[in-house]
């Protein structure tokens, strides 16, 4: 019944508009040339005939101005163009610099002078910067920009940072999972997945991990649009902006680039809290790394004015060195418990603390030595993989030392055809390949890895985007562009072991069971990572393989395609422009995670070889439990099939006019609809989703329940979009803006990872010791398998306690976003041009915190429990209830776990003052300026829907102040100092040419818990309440004579022993109460990456340029924020950078060639 009235609905508009006279304006992919006609006295000028010619193609468009002197020429692919205007008795007026970015229109008035049209007057005046036409809040970077301004690592994501209302994130996705670098970036208090990516006009953002497909070669992108709120309503899947990139099309003339550029440990800064000292093997500061990256793109016609190529390739080689300490079993170990004799782990007594005993007894090993018949064959197996200490000791006495290779190559394809003067086609094909390979520290044996974050594995990833279509004009008033997008995004990673099957050759059954996904080595632990744990546990370090010994999600398949259509109709009558159009999307998905490792993380205690009877000084050694051949725990990933995928389809519809009621206002307003259909499994059983309501797994096509698990879908996603632009006069415009928009989430909020990694297609077993002297399982034995699951044959399958279900609402429930903006605009001369304005939002249906998903089954605080209300400060016995019974879920279902709940639940807010002062090219010099005044509110993660965890968001920056700026020498031949200077003048000291960007920002906030939480809560945050004045100051670098540096940020207090105790600004609240989120900032930010260089002219064509890069120019430490315990050891030091947003001084240089 929708999907019919939504059908009438088309046809009859589509009719409607069919029958309006008019000219057409372009579409987003596109931009436009608008303006009006007068002579010398302000009269209109109708009947003028306007010619729009593409500087580098030679195609021309042409319009005709109606009675009111109005013309406009549309669907303009973004570049130069020459505007030509005629009329009879005027004289004919030529501009001959506009530049058409996409999504924009470029106003350009033009005033004929009386006389023969024959004659001729060059117009040198460039289109006002006055955006006229709309009420979006937007920023462009045009093709100098993203060529000139030095960008680490040439991403082109990071020029989302350069706009207003932006902060990068502390943390990014593994390298192993994102190889194309997009960068984890908030927009106007919102999260980093609510930003969509387009190029060419097509989706080029990943659904499930919320980054970008196809991260582009800089020299490829002709320009980029970000626009933060209030966009057109042909726009949506969008919450925190949408960056539009279009990619370079050929020209009459061949054109093309060339470049190389590199880094290297000889022109990098040493960190100071990490590389103080040398490292014990390779004697250097900072490990050898070498950074190369080349490439090059050409650009031409193949028929003059017709047919048009363009392609790039851009390779980068990364080398990354690494070493560190590790713990291995000692010579003494392996000449005996490894070599068939008496095992003697005397080395490990540790003055007595370390006694091992017989298990589950009180009688120790005389001498910690362990007879020779009790030493597990398995276990031997095993160790004998690790190598042999390179030093003395039982801690740290193995130095691992190896490499990192990360190698990537891209390239890109466009062709374009104008057919005839109304038909224009074009096609792109884009490929990125990634290849990340690091060794593990001990070998075949795994361990902590030598790639990128600890990596140690073999990842590959290939990404690919086709986009292709055309625009078609239909006649003076009707135009049409059809697109047809494809993409796919698939990463493959496997442990560097995947070949082989170490635990079945060492003689333990149950593990690699002849599939490719259990091959490899368990992730075998011991003890903490520290060397302290190790030393207090007797044990070693991790090995093996799997997420947390090697940083390897391994074997991981991750498959994502996506076909999308769109098509978008203009049609203009008088004052109005009318736009309407589809978006259809299908999506599919296929995910086969192991964040638990499917050959099994086995742990193995100390406890099991102590002493039950001494809680003094238990002892024991977890070294000794393995070689007993005694396993106290394992956990793994089980799947019933590995080829659960999900599909998803996505209806997106909208219409718009711009109503240009007067040359001075304009009014933009119209509603999308976005249907996001609930997401089906490829088969019967591939998929459940827990229902809160009745306690049971839904099975996807198992008796009544059908694939879609029987989710509701919500057809009430109506997004009104308005927006107002008032021009007081030449150089002053007003504009405001109101939009609704949605998103799809991110990890599984509506699509992907909840229904596939839930039961009965994924389960997790866990098996652990029942108490501390026990084990679980011998390695003789091998680990019980898992129990299978049995699905009920009318589908539904009852949560049992201890199992972890994912949950989502069976209705669709959608991110939403009600964003508005007031900005005033002033042009203050010809190039430059200033922005104040208010932006703030309201979301609703958002993520808690930074992850889509909560915890409703956590247990409550006890004064915050719906029916002990009364129980807050009362003294009564009836308050002290049993953690679990203060579960939601523990009464009506029995469960004590946790449960994964993709609610979509939260609410948000944001207010921000933003301006922006921009100089367009002139005179050698482009300049961007923006400082924001913002506070974004939003509620943490930890419970669901409770008033005291509401406040500032975790990425607020209060303050934040951008600068970027490209700049040409005046110096040189042709410019104002030596215009005339000799050749050889001009190669020494002419051509030069700076570029750079300066951020500063105010700190992180952070919230300050203090050392005796246990005893007032025993679930939830453990934060200090700040009742009063805070002194912070990132003081001088402090090097103890054993230890890391660090800083003092605050000044630590004496514990708080008792409730309403303080110190430092802080106290402690009273019991079952909680104190505040996010009450104190961190250190602020100060960064200036600079860029200069010498260019070299070859022929008229032909030119050549030198450039040496500085990212962070004056090796400023971008702090991390502080230990946050008020009254712990180390409470107040700072010791490290900041996470993914920090590096010390690097310098890489580059050349360039173009023609």
């Amino acid at each position: 019944m929708i999907r019919a009235r939504f059908a009438s609905f088309l046809t009859l508009l589509f009719a409607f508009v069919m029958l309006l006279p008019g000219h057409s304006y372009g579409q987003a992919v596109y931009g436009s040339i608008f303006g009006t006609v007068t002579d010398p006295s302000g009269a209109v000028i109708p009947n003028a005939k306007v010619t729009v010619t593409d500087v580098r193609k030679g195609t021309s468009e042409t319009a005709t101005t109606d009675a009111s002197g109005n013309y406009s020429v549309t669907h303009l692919i973004p570049d130069i163009y020459q505007v030509k205007v005629e009329s009879q008795g005027f004289q004919t007026s030529v501009s001959d610099n506009l530049q058409v970015s996409a999504d924009t229109g470029a106003k350009f008035d033009a005033t004929l002078k009386t006389g023969a049209q024959t004659e001729t007057v060059q117009v040198t005046a460039e289109a006002p910067q006055l955006k006229t036409d709309r009420a979006d809040v937007a920023t462009i970077f045009n093709e100098r920009s993203l060529e000139q301004l030095p960008t680490f690592n040439r991403n082109f994501t990071n020029f989302l940072l350069l706009s207003p209302g932006t902060t990068k994130m502390g943390w990014s996705h593994a390298s192993s999972e994102n190889p194309q670098g997009s960068q984890q970036i908030f927009v106007n208090g919102q999260q980093f997945a609510g930003t969509a990516y387009e190029l060419d006009g097509t989706d080029n953002q990943d659904p499930i991990l919320g980054i970008i497909v196809v991260n582009p070669n800089l020299d490829s992108v002709s320009e980029t649009k970000i626009t933060s709120q209030n966009y057109d309503a042909e726009f949506g899947k969008a919450i925190a902006g949408i960056v539009t990139a279009q990619t370079k099309s050929g020209s009459n003339n061949l054109h093309g680039t060339g470049f190389w550029y590199r880094r290297s440990d000889a022109l990098q800064a040493r960190d100071p809290f990490t590389q103080f000292q040398k490292d014990p093997i390779t004697k250097r500061f900072i490990p050898s790394t070498l950074w190369n990256q080349f490439g090059g793109s050409v650009g031409g016609p193949i028929l003059k004015d017709k047919l048009f190529f363009f392609g790039d390739y851009q390779g980068t080689r990364e080398k990354t060195g690494n070493s560190f300490f590790e713990t291995v079993p000692t010579n003494l170990v392996r000449s005996t418990c490894l070599s068939g004799a008496a095992c003697n782990l005397s080395e490990y007594l540790n003055g007595g603390q370390n006694q091992i005993y017989q298990p589950g007894t009180a009688t120790p090993y005389a001498g910690n030595i362990i007879p020779a018949g009790q030493i597990s064959a398995q276990a031997v197996a095993l160790l004998k993989q690790l190598p042999a200490p390179t030093t003395s000791g039982t801690v740290n006495n193995y130095v691992a030392s190896g490499f990192g290779i990360f190698n990537r190559d891209a390239f890109d394809t466009r062709v374009d055809y104008n057919t005839t003067q109304n038909l224009h086609v074009f096609g792109r094909y884009s490929f990125q390949n990634f290849s990340l390979n690091g060794k593990g520290a001990f070998g075949v044996a795994g361990g902590n890895g030598f790639g990128p974050g600890g990596f140690a594995g073999q990842s590959k990833t290939r990404n690919q985007s086709l986009a292709s279509g055309f625009d078609y004009v239909l006649g003076p008033s009707l135009i049409t562009d059809f697109r047809f997008a494809y993409f796919r995004y698939h990463v493959g990673v496997n442990p560097n072991d995947a070949a082989l099957t170490p635990m079945k050759d060492a003689g333990i059954p149950g593990i690699n069971l002849g599939d490719s996904f259990t091959q490899g080595f368990s992730q075998l632990s011991f003890a903490g990572n520290s060397s302290s744990d190790i030393a207090k546990a007797a044990g070693i370090s991790e090995f093996g393989e799997g997420l947390d010994v090697g940083r390897c999600n391994c074997p991981l398949i991750e498959s994502e395609n996506q076909v999308q259509f769109v098509n978008n109709w203009t049609k203009t009558s008088g004052l109005h422009s009318f736009k309407f159009g589809g978006d259809i999307r299908y999506a599919l998905n296929l995910r086969v995670p192991s964040d638990r490792h499917r050959t099994g993380e086995i742990s193995f205690s100390q406890g099991f070889t102590s002493n039950p009877a001494n809680t003094a000084q238990p002892g024991g050694s977890a070294l000794a439990t393995i070689l007993l051949g005694e396993a106290t725990g394992i956990a793994r990933y089980v799947s019933s099939t590995t080829s659960a995928a999900e599909r998803q389809k996505r209806w997106f519809f909208y219409g718009q006019d711009t109503w240009r009621i007067s040359p001075k206002l304009t009014l933009n307003y119209g509603l999308r609809w976005e249907i996001y259909f609930p997401e089906t499994v490829n088969g019967k059983g591939n998929g459940g989703l827990l229902d809160l309501a009745d306690g049971n797994v839904h099975i996807a096509g198992v008796g009544g329940v059908p694939l879609n698990m029987g989710v509701d879908n919500s057809y009430k996603n109506l997004a009104p979009r308005l927006g107002v632009a008032y021009q007081f006069d030449d150089k002053t415009v007003v504009r405001l803006g109101y939009g609704r928009s949605f998103d799809i989430g991110v990890f599984g909020s509506i699509f992907g990872h909840t229904v596939t990694q839930n039961l009965p297609v994924l389960a997790s077993q866990q098996l652990n010791s029942s108490s501390s002297t026990t084990g679980v399982f011998t390695l003789a034995q091998g680990p019980a398998a898992p129990t299978p699951i049995v699905v009920p044959a009318n589908g539904l399958l009852r949560l049992p306690d201890g199992i972890n279900g994912r949950a989502r609402p069976f209705r669709v429930r959608i991110p939403t976003l009600d964003a508005y903006n007031l900005t005033i605009q002033r042009q203050l001369t010809n190039s430059v041009s200033a922005e104040i304005g208010y932006v703030g939002n309201k979301g609703t249906h958002v993520f808690a915190g930074n992850n889509p998903d909560i915890n409703p089954n956590e247990p409550s605080v006890i004064g915050f429990h719906p029916q002990l209300a009364n129980c807050v400060g009362a003294a009564t016995t009836n308050c002290n209830v049993a953690k679990n019974n203060r579960r939601a879920f523990f009464a009506p279902f029995g469960w004590t776990q946790d449960i994964t709940y993709f609610a979509n639940a939260a609410s948000s807010n944001y207010n921000g003052l933003q301006t922006k002062i921009e100089k367009r090219f002139t005179n050698g010099l482009q300049m961007l300026a923006h400082y924001t005044w913002s506070k974004a509110l939003n509620f943490d993660q930890d419970y669901f829907a409770i008033q005291p965890h509401h406040g500032l968001v975790d990425f607020n920056r209060k303050h934040v102040f951008v600068l970027s700026s490209v700049y040409e020498l005046p110096i040189g031949r042709g410019k104002a100092y030596g215009s005339n200077m000799p050749k050889w003048a001009d190669y020494a000291i002419g051509g030069l040419e700076t570029s750079g960007n300066l951020t500063w920002s105010s700190g992180l906030p952070f919230s300050v818990n203090y050392n005796e939480c246990g005893s007032d809560i025993d679930a939830g945050p453990c934060w200090a309440a700040k009742t009063g004045s805070v002194s912070t100051n990132v003081g001088s670098l402090q090097t103890p004579a054993s230890g890391s540096p660090f800083r003092q940020f605050f000044t630590p207090v004496a514990a708080f022993t008792t409730n309403g105790a303080s110190g430092g600004g802080f106290t402690r609240p009273a019991q079952d109460t909680f104190g505040s989120r996010n009450s104190l900032y961190g250190p602020r930010y100060a960064n200036v990456d600079f860029s200069i260089a010498k260019n070299f002219t070859i022929t008229e064509r032909a030119s050549a340029q030198f450039r040496a890069e500085v990212f962070n120019l004056f090796n400023h430490p971008q702090l991390g924020n502080p230990n946050s315990c008020i009254d712990c050891a180390g409470s107040g030091t700072i010791t490290g950078l900041a996470g993914n947003i920090a590096q010390m001084r690097n310098i890489q240089l580059g050349l360039r060639f173009q023609f």
